[in-house]
């Protein structure tokens, strides 16, 4: 029986390796990966240097302070804290159901030259910049929230706090609308991918079984994908928190809390773009390099949940297999 040559190693063994180019490639993929923790380790601690004035003087109450005074330097974050998720919360209450919706009807039940010619228009609106979601925000949804969509949630719903207040088009609610408009070709446009790639044993499966083709979509082919479905929402959310100049033109840049969402609010991102190039003193520029620094640790948290509802979807769907 011969027996296997024995691997050889030594420095003619490395050099033959690396002429090869895999000792090459290794190499520098390896600090390509290594490079995003570099530029992640850098992004916190520079926010975390920058912000050093503001986290000595105000500490935690930072967090829960509503005061927001360049001029006494009193600087508190939860009015802006409330705004961005106020609007990124509306943005998915209004965007998940219909990128999901469209989501399915492309993937699904739409002719494939139908569903491609969609899916090609979803992706240039993916592609729109923000400023020009706001100039429409400006044009098309303020001017209908003052006078259509307001006065009907204040007829219908009005005895909710959430409705009620006066309106001037622009506001919380008109951000969040806004947003949905945004992060929509985000859920859609990946969604539909995820849904596409679910083998058609699962729906000829269902099918063979008596289901109708709602049915195997519903009850099969979505639970298979929801968690690229889940994905897609965060994905959508990741943009919605970080949006800057959309919400900037509509939300009306009040920092107040309010429980009516037809009033004005203020999200980190749009305090940041309006007040850094104008803030004087160290103290108010170092509150918005903190106000940064919530930002970043918002997004990381809520990332982090988002994987430990993705990770308890997969156990779940592996326990019930």
């Amino acid at each position: 029986m011969d027996r296997a040559a024995p691997i050889r190693s030594g420095p003619r063994s490395f050099l033959r390796r690396l002429t090869d180019g895999d000792q090459i490639a290794h190499f520098i993929t390896l600090i390509f990966a290594a490079s995003i923790l570099l530029i992640t380790t850098m992004l916190v601690y520079q926010l975390w240097t920058g912000s050093t004035d503001a986290r000595h003087k105000f500490g935690w109450h930072f967090f829960f302070t509503t005061t927001w005074d360049p001029v006494a330097g009193d600087f508190g974050a939860l009015p802006f804290i409330y705004g961005t998720l106020v609007t990124s919360a509306l943005a998915l209450l209004i965007a998940v159901p219909l990128g999901l919706g469209a989501a399915i009807f492309l993937a699904e039940l739409a002719p494939r030259s139908i569903s491609d010619a969609l899916a090609f228009l979803i992706d240039l609106l993916a592609a729109v910049p923000s400023v020009i979601y706001g100039l429409l925000g400006i044009f098309i949804v303020v001017p209908m929230m003052r006078l259509y969509i307001a006065p009907f949630l204040k007829a219908t719903l009005g005895f909710l706090p959430l409705f009620q207040g006066p309106c001037y088009g622009v506001g919380m609610l008109t951000a969040g609308i806004v947003l949905a408009v945004m992060v929509v070709p985000f859920i859609v446009s990946v969604s539909r991918e995820v849904l596409l790639s679910v083998p058609a044993d699962q729906r000829e499966a269902a099918m063979g079984l008596g289901a109708t083709r709602w049915e195997a979509t519903w009850k099969v082919v979505v639970p298979f994908a929801r968690t690229g479905i889940f994905g897609s929402v965060f994905l959508a959310l990741a943009r919605a928190l970080g949006e800057t100049m959309a919400v900037t033109m509509v939300i009306g840049n009040d920092p107040k809390i309010a429980a009516s969402l037809f009033a004005p609010g203020y999200s980190i991102a749009a305090v940041i773009a309006n007040e850094f190039s104008e803030a004087t003193g160290n103290l108010y520029v170092h509150s918005l390099v903190e106000l940064g620094l919530v930002l970043f640790l918002l997004t990381f948290i809520l990332n982090g949940v988002a994987r430990l509802l993705i990770v308890a979807t997969e156990q779940k769907g592996m326990s019930q297999a």
